[in-house]
């Protein structure tokens, strides 16, 4: 299928979410979903089959959580990967007034928003399986009910491109798919092969990047910040990491204009030892690791790039429970419905 195709494939299912209810979003799935359709979602969610299974357990408790839902896309891009598989890769927020409990995480009566990356696979016509990280640290900070150390990055709700352009992507996209992969060899580089100056970050990155990271590591902008906040602390906790540039840990690559996505179930391959990383130790407990990501290309470097890691699933590996942790760090907070009424008594 086409980008074009593929992208008005899933239109339905946007226009359902846009101002979410049960039956519409339900018969949305059953439509665009094969009764069989694999859906690998993060952690605590797994691995699930079919579009029923899908809504009741990923979209009913977050419906019932936050009764005027609705889906933000800001980036929409579709394309055939180097295998010959058609995907289609999404990226915004969810958002919502948090009036119930989710995932034990206690309600704010505030608006809420969480950072999803949605990657869909299509044959024939049909979504054949899904890859999905929702930002769930993201609604526990908001919360205040984050139980883990605090992260480096900032903490903000993620935006569009600068561009304003993440829904009408079109083109080729070899050069920016060239840049990401260039980029992405390079860092690997570091440090079998050299000293940091070996990744060559000022050949591949805008002088004034943002980095969008998953919450528990946060955003950063430009080279400086991003080894600050996200890269040095990475690398010294995990110096061995081994990362899929198209090879055998089950990664997707779609180039679409000036943006490339890539699907990594997982992507990634590492050591928990060093110094530690993110508050934790130096287990030396080898973990693998999700990433689902999105490169904005500008004068050809890379501009803006929109990273979500399965973090959750990563403590998960390690055997620290943060779901558990949560609920001692919060116990004395109530987890009933907040009832805001019509604003108009105190």
């Amino acid at each position: 299928m086409t980008p074009t195709a593929l992208k008005k494939l899933i239109e339905p299912l946007q226009a359902a979410m846009s101002e979410f209810a049960q039956t519409p979003v339900r018969a949305a799935l059953d439509n665009l979903f094969t009764a069989d359709a694999q859906l690998r979602l993060c952690h605590p969610f797994g691995d699930l089959t079919g579009p029923t299974a899908l809504y009741d357990t990923l979209y009913a408790p977050l419906l019932a959580a936050m009764p005027d839902l609705e889906r933000r896309d800001m980036i929409v891009m579709a394309g055939t990967t180097p295998e010959g598989h058609d995907w289609i890769g999404t990226m915004g927020n969810y958002m919502g007034t948090f009036v119930a409990p989710w995932l034990d995480i206690p309600p704010t009566g505030q608006l809420t928003h969480m950072r999803y990356h949605e990657f869909f696979c299509v044959h024939d016509g049909k979504i054949t399986e899904m890859q999905a990280i929702w930002d769930i640290p993201e609604v526990m900070i908001q919360a205040n009910a984050w139980p883990l150390a605090p992260q480096l990055g900032r903490f903000l709700c993620t935006p569009a491109p600068m561009t304003q352009d993440g829904l009408n992507i079109t083109g080729n996209g070899d050069a920016a798919m060239t840049r990401v992969i260039d980029m992405l060899t390079d860092l690997c580089r570091h440090p079998a092969e050299g000293e940091p100056e070996i990744m060559n970050l000022e050949t591949h990155w805008h002088p004034r990047f943002n980095w969008y990271g998953p919450t528990g590591i946060g955003t950063s902008r430009g080279i400086a910040g991003f080894r600050h906040w996200h890269q040095a602390p990475f690398l010294r906790g995990m110096p061995d990491r081994k990362l899929d540039a198209m090879g055998a840990l089950m990664s997707h690559w779609v180039g679409e204009g000036n943006y490339v996505c890539e699907t990594g179930w997982p992507n990634m391959r590492l050591t928990l030892s060093g110094d530690g990383w993110m508050g934790i130790p130096p287990v030396d407990k080898e973990v693998l690791m999700r990433s689902l990501d999105f490169w904005r290309v500008e004068g050809g470097l890379i501009r803006e790039n929109w990273v979500l890691v399965d973090l959750l699933d990563i403590y998960r590996q390690i055997g620290l429970d943060v779901f558990a942790r949560l609920s001692e760090f919060n116990k004395t907070r109530p987890l009933g419905t907040i009832d805001l009424g019509d604003g108009m008594t105190a």
